[in-house]
């Protein structure tokens, strides 16, 4: 919702739908890792497609909302805490499945940046803060793996010795060792969400555009995404049982 109360039902939407992606996609990864399903398209390029288009639309979608909400702080703050419960439910109850510094976590903790961080951009023109923001994340994308580059392009090693501890993992040099099944670091992701916060201000700069395009809304894919968290934090579990009760049954 806009701080002037209009509601962008396109960005509802939009989140809705990627909501059900991901939902289809977690589905298929329990198969698939937790129930034994062998599926050799799902290890390929395409699922792995599949997966970054998920998880490039919520970041850039969160930077892009970042300015419509009210509250940055209470709203950061409930995002992060509940990236800590996920990660504390599976540490606990399946370490072989375990999530630290999973998307949550990283939405969160970008939404908490902002808040002193948009007073040093927000004056920076946003054409430019859009380019820039793009090519930093592109040239920091595989800093995951030691390098600067992007996917199957390794430019320049980064120094060994800064892939040490978890706050350096946090931040995007992961350490040896370090094992999450969702792993999304501060670097390079949060360059994605700038890229979504300026974007939003290019758009925002564009007289009466989003009052025109973005509005309009399509039910019931709207009303998930107004409720995306909620949903998000309980996807998981409901999957996960239903392919038990499928299993015990021999449905699977």
């Amino acid at each position: 919702m806009g701080k002037s109360g209009l509601r962008y039902g396109f960005l509802d939407s939009f989140r809705g739908l990627t909501l059900i992606s991901m939902i289809l996609y977690h589905a298929c990864w329990d198969l698939v890792y937790i129930f034994n399903m062998k599926w050799s398209w799902y290890l390929g390029a395409g699922a792995y497609i599949w997966q970054q288009s998920i998880c490039w639309s919520f970041i850039f979608l969160s930077g892009f909302c970042w300015s419509l909400g009210r509250k940055p702080l209470k709203r950061g703050l409930l995002v992060f805490m509940a990236g800590l419960l996920v990660s504390v439910i599976t540490v606990v109850f399946m370490p072989e499945n375990r999530v630290i510094f999973g998307v949550l976590t990283l939405i969160g903790s970008c939404m908490l940046l902002m808040i002193p961080l948009e007073k040093a951009i927000k004056k920076f023109p946003a054409g430019w803060g859009f380019v820039v923001s793009m090519l930093l994340f592109i040239c920091t994308r595989n800093m995951n793996k030691g390098f600067l580059g992007f996917e199957e392009w390794n430019l320049v090693r980064l120094p060994d010795a800064l892939y040490r501890g978890r706050l350096m993992t946090f931040l995007g040099f992961m350490e040896p060792g370090f094992y999450s099944t969702d792993y999304f670091s501060l670097f390079p992701w949060l360059f994605l969400f700038l890229s979504g916060y300026f974007f939003y201000n290019i758009l925002r700069e564009k007289q009466g555009f989003m009052e025109k395009y973005l509005t309009g809304k399509w039910e019931p894919l709207s009303f998930l995404g107004r409720h995306s968290l909620l949903i998000y934090m309980l996807h998981q579990p409901v999957i996960y049982g239903v392919f038990m009760i499928m299993e015990q049954q021999k449905l699977l």
